[in-house]
């Protein structure tokens, strides 16, 4: 009943653009978040979220369609996909969900420093001997949780600001030695949808 308390001009050109502004900006971070989860194998969690997301895509689609000489509706709908994609990868890096491997090359002997870091932060590590392009190297493969990614980065900076390191996903890990993770209640929620991790 509200909409009929408005101009139409109003209605087709500011309130029904918002509104599928926002319809598209929650539908497009929910299947960010949707393609994240699955990556990192929550196979519970995934499901829920693509109910939410195809509803609330065909609203945002139906209000394209049903006027589509309204420019309006068109940028819309374009601008709140480009935002939902930003506001999905931002909130998903606040989640921290997961672990990620830490490969840490060095070629001097700061490589037991950073060892010995990641041993004081309860962080299983191994440490192997390899050659490089130039001599002889120090390899460190270490699994963290991914909120303590900057922390360790910033430690290994200092230590041997000229260490090569690289960082890439885990969706399985069997085993191991890991530092707890702190987790607020919105987050534990999220890892208990998961389901336990091997350890």
């Amino acid at each position: 009943m509200a909409f009929y308390l408005v101009s139409p001009d109003l209605l087709n050109w500011l309130i029904l653009p918002i509104l599928i502004f926002l319809a598209q900006v929650a539908n497009v971070c929910m299947e960010t978040l949707r393609i994240i989860f699955l990556s990192k194998g929550m196979k519970y969690l995934a499901p829920v979220i693509a109910f939410f997301e195809i509803i609330i895509w065909l609203l945002a689609i139906v209000g394209v369609l049903n006027n589509l000489s309204n420019i309006s509706y068109f940028l819309a709908y374009a601008f709140g996909y480009a935002l939902g994609t930003y506001v999905g990868l931002v909130i998903e890096e606040k989640l921290s969900i997961g672990m990620v491997i830490m490969r840490i090359i060095t070629t001097d002997g700061s490589g037991e420093a950073i060892q010995q870091f990641l041993q004081a932060e309860n962080y299983g590590s191994t440490i192997l001997d390899a050659k490089g392009a130039r001599g002889g190297v120090k390899m460190i493969i270490s699994l963290v949780n991914r909120d303590d990614v900057p922390r360790i980065t910033r430690h290994i900076e200092v230590t041997n600001p000229g260490a090569f390191f690289s960082i890439e996903d885990v969706k399985y890990v069997n085993q191991g030695v890991f530092r707890p993770k702190k987790q607020n209640p919105f987050t534990g929620f999220i890892h208990s949808l998961a389901g336990p991790r091997k350890r």
